[in-house]
């Protein structure tokens, strides 16, 4: 059923398209509709301070072609994208030198091409609704977007607009296709990798090859902004591994000198028991096994936006929970691993979701150098139950060109980490490098 949206979807537009729309409204949908993408070319390089264990890297070339059809029958549209990587034979031979959370484990000569999108939509000033293979913008169900491919999802989602400033957000997913997946499955970030063919690499892992397939995600949100306010709140059924709600809020002062003082905070409550798959198959997270899922993390956030850039200072702390999996880890299908959840100490490499119950610091500075080039520095301390004590230094350099290469960016992401226990090879230093060129179009 769940594999027959699209085309469910499809065919009840077409049906309103035959009954009510008139032969300009149709050719609207070519005439009035809209492509765009993006080329990707990344090259990343895994460095490790232990002869145990060889550098790995990666380099593929991606395109990321997206295409809206003109509105008909009143509001409805189509809309689609097509997603390509290719390695063009620069993998190495041994797997084990690969770093595959690029685009997959692929051989010579491989490549991975998939639809991130293909929907049908309806829109008005009050409300959008989408059904198909589509990009989620949630805080803990979105795009993960840091490889060449994006993260999709098979799912029903809507957003309505009640008044100015706020959103409500529903949504129902089914399946999803990882950043290195060419198809959509039933799983999610703590299946083994290959699970039911699936080719996502870069996950948290735990469960077995014989567990369940994932049931999907049922979601509400809503999001309000007012001034120097923004707050959101959201409860996520991850369904047979956890039931999360999250709020976040934020307030900035605005003096009228260009020093913006801002405060925030946030937090997260997790539960899940019965039919549990991380309890029914035992799943030792960080070596812990449990009865239940149980997970409490808060956070607080402040600095300042000065002229030409910001400073950022946060801290979060996932308590201890007796009995719980993980001792109280923070269950999150779709960013375990990928360190690409909302908390305000996630560094690039991994953050508490991927180090468990434990306290965290950042501060981070960001300045625009020149209009055009950006500069990123962090450092991160964690104080972990599990995973001992690390920290990681940050490096991120953005440069955008302009006039005739307006749209191409140049980017170098530098991540070191230190410290800890089972967190990098051989307990030593761990280095992270990507390079990362694009082309928006």
């Amino acid at each position: 059923m769940r594999k027959h949206l699209l085309a469910v979807a499809v065919a009840a537009t077409l049906g309103v398209t035959s009954f009510g729309a008139h032969a300009d409204a149709l050719s609207d949908i070519f005439t009035q509709g809209h492509i765009d993408g993006q080329l990707r070319t990344y090259y990343f390089s895994r460095l490790y301070d232990t002869s145990a264990v060889p550098d790995a890297s990666a380099f593929s070339g991606a395109a990321l072609i997206n295409m809206q059809s003109g509105t008909f029958a009143g509001g409805f549209s189509l809309g689609a994208s097509f997603l390509t990587a290719n390695s063009f034979g620069t993998q190495s031979n041994n797997p084990a030198e690969i770093d595959s959370t690029l685009m997959g484990l692929m051989g010579r000569h491989e490549s991975v091409s998939a639809l991130g999108q293909a929907y049908v939509q309806y829109q008005n000033e009050l409300m959008q609704v989408r059904a198909g293979y589509q990009y989620l913008n949630t805080p803990w169900e979105g795009q993960s977007d840091s490889r060449v491919l994006p993260a999709s999802y098979n799912a029903v989602s809507a957003v309505f607009k009640p008044a100015k400033g706020w959103d409500v957000y529903a949504l129902r997913s089914f399946e999803w296709k990882s950043r290195t997946s060419g198809g959509y499955y039933a799983d999610n970030l703590y299946y083994p990798p290959t699970y039911n063919g699936d080719g996502m690499y870069g996950g948290l892992g735990g469960l077995p090859a014989t567990a369940h397939q994932f049931n999907g995600t049922w979601a509400l949100g809503t999001s309000y902004g007012v001034e120097g306010f923004k707050g959101q709140a959201w409860y996520y059924n991850f369904l047979n591994f956890a039931r999360m709600g999250y709020f976040e809020g934020s307030y900035t002062f605005k003096t009228g000198t260009g020093f913006d003082p801002f405060v925030g905070a946030q937090f997260v409550d997790e539960s899940g028991s019965g039919n549990n798959f991380l309890v029914t198959n035992s799943t030792a997270l960080f070596g812990v096994p449990g009865s239940k899922v149980k997970s409490s993390t808060w956070g607080l956030t402040g600095g300042v936006i000065i002229p030409h850039g910001r400073i950022d200072l946060g801290y979060n702390k996932v308590a201890s929970e007796a009995g719980a999996v993980g001792g109280g880890a923070i269950i999150s299908p779709y960013t375990a691993a990928y360190a690409t959840d909302p908390l305000y100490t996630t560094s690039m490499i991994r953050g508490l979701v991927e180090m468990g119950p434990g306290h965290a610091w950042k501060a981070k500075v960001t300045y625009n150098v020149l209009p055009n080039l950006q500069v990123i520095a962090a450092y991160a301390k964690y104080t972990t139950l599990y995973r001992g004590n690390s920290h990681d230094v940050y490096f991120d350099v953005i440069y955008n060109l302009s006039g005739y290469l307006k749209g191409l960016t140049l980017r170098n992401r530098w991540e070191r980490s230190v410290g800890g226990w089972n967190l990098n090879p051989g307990n030593k230093p761990f280095t992270y490098n990507r390079v990362m060129i694009s082309y928006q179009f």
